[in-house]
C-alpha cells in the first residue's frame, strides 16, 4: 500500500507564495502596454533659424556685448565695413590684389585673409596679413599641412570656402545653395534655431549649453574649435572641413571625428605627447585634460557673449584660475603660498598660471602662437625627447633644458620622479 507524503506547514506556505507570485506576474504581463519604440538618442529639432537680431529685443544687454566680440566680427563685407581691412592693400608685394577682388574679409586678431567671390562661392587670395608682425605673407595650405589639402588642387581659386571654412563662420550654412541665415558666429550657432523661442519664450524651446551635460555643452564650442573631419566624406563630391549637419542639441560624435593621434608621433596636428601644435585645436587639447574629465566647460572660463578681458575670459587669467586653485584648496597647488608653487615673484610672467600650464606653443601664423588647452605642464625633458617646446626654456631662452630639469629636481615640493 502506497503511503501518501504529507506536506509540512512550512512547505505549504512556500508553495502558496510561489503560486501567487507566478499568478501576479502573468496578470501584469497581460495588462502591460506593448513596448514602444526605443528612446531617441537625439532630440527632434523642428524650429527654424531666425538670426541674431531676433534675440536683441529680449536680450539687449547680451546682444550689445556680443556685437563687439570677435565671434560677431570674424567675417565682414568690406563694402559695408570699409574700415575692416587693416593693411594698405597697395603695400602687398607678396601676391598683390585689389579691393575689387575682395568679397569678404576673414579675421581681425592674428591674421586677416581676403576672399574673392566667384559664382556662389568664395576663394582665398594667395596672400594674407600677419597682424602681429605687420607683414604680408603668402597663403597656400601645403599638402602635408592638412588632411584635405591633397584632395584639392594646389590653387586657392580651386579651394572653396564653402567646403573648408564657411560652416563655422556662419549660422545655418546651406551646402546646396550656399545661403546663410547670417555670417559670423551668431546666437543660434550655440543655441540652435530660435523661431519657436521667439514666438513663445520658454526655457523648454531653446538650446542652452549651460543646462546641458558637460559633453554636449563643450561640443557647442568643439564643433568649430577643433581639427577633425566629418564621418561622411566626401559629401556630394566635396570634402568638408567642418561638421556638416550638426547643430547644438544633437550629438557631435554622429557628425564629426576629431583628428586622431598616435602617441610618440609628431603629425601635422599634434606634438608627440598629444598636445596640439596647430591653431584651432582647443577642443582636441581640452578633451584630453583633467579639467574636461571633471566636468569643466569652455564657458566655465570664457563668456562668448563678451567681456572686457582677453579672449572673453570671465576674469583675468590668474584670477580665474584661482577661483578653483590656490594654496590649501583641494585642487592644489599643495604649497603654503603661490610663490612657493611657481618659484617666481608675484606679478612676474613666471607667476602667471597660464605661463606654465597653458604655454603659447600652437602656431596660428608664422611665429605667432596661441595657448595650449591640455593644462598639463610640459617638462623640459619632453623637449629633449620629443622636441615639444616647454614653458621654462621658452621664457628663459638663454638657458638649456638640462638647466631647467636640474632646477625642477631641486624644488622641494616637486617629486624627483615627476620631472618628466
Amino acid at each position: 500500500m502506497r503511503r501518501t507524503r504529507r506536506i509540512r506547514p512550512l512547505g505549504r506556505l512556500f508553495a502558496l507564495i510561489t503560486f501567487f507570485f507566478v499568478l501576479t506576474t502573468l496578470l501584469r504581463a497581460q495588462q502591460a502596454p506593448p513596448p514602444g519604440p526605443p528612446p531617441q538618442t537625439q532630440p527632434q529639432i523642428t524650429a527654424r533659424y531666425v538670426g541674431s537680431r531676433a534675440c536683441q529685443a529680449c536680450h539687449a544687454d547680451i546682444y550689445a556685448r556680443w556685437q563687439k566680440t570677435p565671434m560677431a566680427n570674424v567675417v565682414r563685407d568690406p563694402r559695408e565695413h570699409p574700415e575692416v581691412i587693416i593693411p594698405d592693400l597697395k603695400s602687398n608685394t607678396v601676391k598683390p590684389f585689389t579691393l575689387d577682388d575682395v568679397g569678404l574679409v576673414y579675421g581681425s586678431i592674428w591674421k586677416q585673409r581676403y576672399f574673392t567671390r566667384i559664382g556662389d562661392d568664395y576663394y582665398p587670395q594667395p596672400s594674407q596679413w600677419d597682424i602681429t608682425n605687420h607683414v604680408w605673407r603668402a597663403y597656400l595650405v601645403p599638402n602635408d599641412a592638412d588632411w584635405w589639402a591633397p584632395l584639392y588642387p594646389p590653387d586657392n581659386m580651386k579651394r572653396p570656402t564653402s567646403a573648408l571654412c564657411d560652416g563655422c563662420h556662419s549660422v545655418n550654412f546651406n551646402i546646396h545653395d550656399h545661403s546663410v541665415t547670417e555670417w559670423n558666429v551668431g546666437c543660434e550657432r550655440c543655441h540652435g534655431p530660435g523661431s519657436e523661442h521667439v514666438a513663445g519664450p520658454s526655457r523648454a524651446n531653446i538650446q542652452n549649453p549651460a543646462r546641458m551635460d558637460y559633453v554636449h555643452a563643450n561640443d557647442s564650442c568643439i564643433q568649430c574649435h577643433s581639427q577633425g573631419r566629418p564621418l561622411t566624406n566626401p559629401i556630394d563630391g566635396k570634402y568638408y572641413d567642418w561638421p556638416v549637419g550638426f547643430q547644438v542639441g544633437l550629438n557631435l560624435q554622429d557628425y564629426w571625428q576629431l583628428e586622431e593621434h598616435k602617441l610618440g608621433e609628431t603629425s601635422f596636428t599634434h606634438f608627440a605627447d598629444g598636445t596640439a601644435h596647430k591653431n584651432r585645436m582647443q577642443g582636441n587639447d581640452f578633451v584630453q585634460s583633467v579639467m574636461y574629465r571633471r566636468g569643466i566647460t569652455c564657458f566655465s572660463c570664457h563668456d562668448v557673449h563678451g567681456t572686457a578681458n582677453y579672449a572673453e575670459l570671465r576674469l583675468p587669467p590668474t584670477q580665474i584660475c584661482l577661483t578653483c586653485h590656490g594654496p590649501g584648496m583641494p585642487n592644489g597647488p599643495r604649497t603654503g603660498t603661490l610663490e612657493q608653487h611657481t618659484h617666481h615673484r608675484s606679478g612676474t610672467p613666471g607667476s602667471e598660471c597660464v605661463s606654465c600650464h597653458m604655454p603659447t606653443i600652437e602656431t596660428t601664423i608664422a611665429s605667432v602662437n596661441v595657448h595650449a588647452h591640455t593644462f598639463a605642464f610640459i617638462a623640459p625633458v619632453m623637449t629633449e625627447k620629443y622636441k615639444i617646446p616647454n614653458p621654462c626654456t621658452s621664457c628663459h631662452m638663454d638657458k638649456t633644458t638640462a638647466w631647467a630639469t636640474d632646477a625642477l629636481r631641486h624644488w622641494p615640493e616637486r617629486s624627483p620622479w615627476r620631472v618628466e
